[in-house]
C-alpha cells in the first residue's frame, strides 16, 4: 500500500490536464403543495437541461445567502434559505470542474419578473421526478432523498426579493 501526502499527486495519475475545482453554491428550492414536497427546477441557458439555481461565491455573503441570491436571480424565488449545507456534488461549468454545496430554500413566492426570466424555464417536480430530470448523479441522489421535515430547526436567511 502506498500513502500519499496531502497535495502529492499519485505517480500513476496524469495531472497534466487536470484543473483545480472551483466552489459553487446551489439552491434546492422547495414548497409543500397539497401535503407533498415539490422541488423547483430551471433550465440552463444553453442546452435547456434541467438544473437547480447555482452560482459562484459572493464576497461578504454566506454560502446559504449566495445560494438564495442565485435562486432569486435565476428562478425568481422569494423565501428563506436554510443555513446548513444539505450535501455536495460534482458539476462542470464551461469545462471547469466545480464542487457545488447545496442549501435548501423554502419558496414563499415566485416572481413573474426577475433578472433571468426571459432566459430560463421553471418546473415543479416531486423529489424523485426531479432526481430523474437532472443529469448530475450526485445532485439526483440529494434531490431523491430530500425531505424538509428532516431539516434541523433554526433561523432561516431571507432570500432577496422577500
Amino acid at each position: 500500500m502506498t500513502f500519499l501526502r496531502i497535495g502529492q499527486a499519485s505517480p500513476s495519475l496524469d495531472t497534466s490536464r487536470m484543473r483545480e475545482a472551483r466552489s459553487q453554491f446551489g439552491a434546492l428550492c422547495y414548497r409543500r403543495s397539497k401535503g407533498r414536497v415539490q422541488i423547483l427546477l430551471i433550465t440552463t441557458r444553453g442546452r435547456g437541461r434541467w438544473i437547480i439555481p447555482k452560482g459562484w461565491p459572493i464576497s461578504g455573503k454566506t454560502p446559504a445567502a449566495a445560494a438564495g441570491i442565485e435562486a432569486y436571480e435565476e428562478a425568481g424565488v422569494e423565501g428563506k434559505a436554510h443555513p446548513l449545507c444539505l450535501g455536495v456534488y460534482g458539476s462542470s461549468k464551461n469545462g471547469q470542474p466545480c464542487i457545488v454545496s447545496l442549501y435548501a430554500v423554502e419558496v414563499t413566492e415566485l416572481r413573474r419578473r426577475y433578472p433571468e426570466a426571459g432566459e430560463r424555464k421553471r418546473r415543479w417536480a416531486s423529489p424523485r421526478e426531479a432526481a430523474r430530470l437532472v443529469e448530475e448523479d450526485g445532485l439526483g441522489c440529494i434531490l431523491a432523498g430530500f425531505d424538509p421535515a428532516l431539516l434541523p430547526g433554526g433561523d432561516r436567511i431571507k432570500v432577496p426579493g422577500s
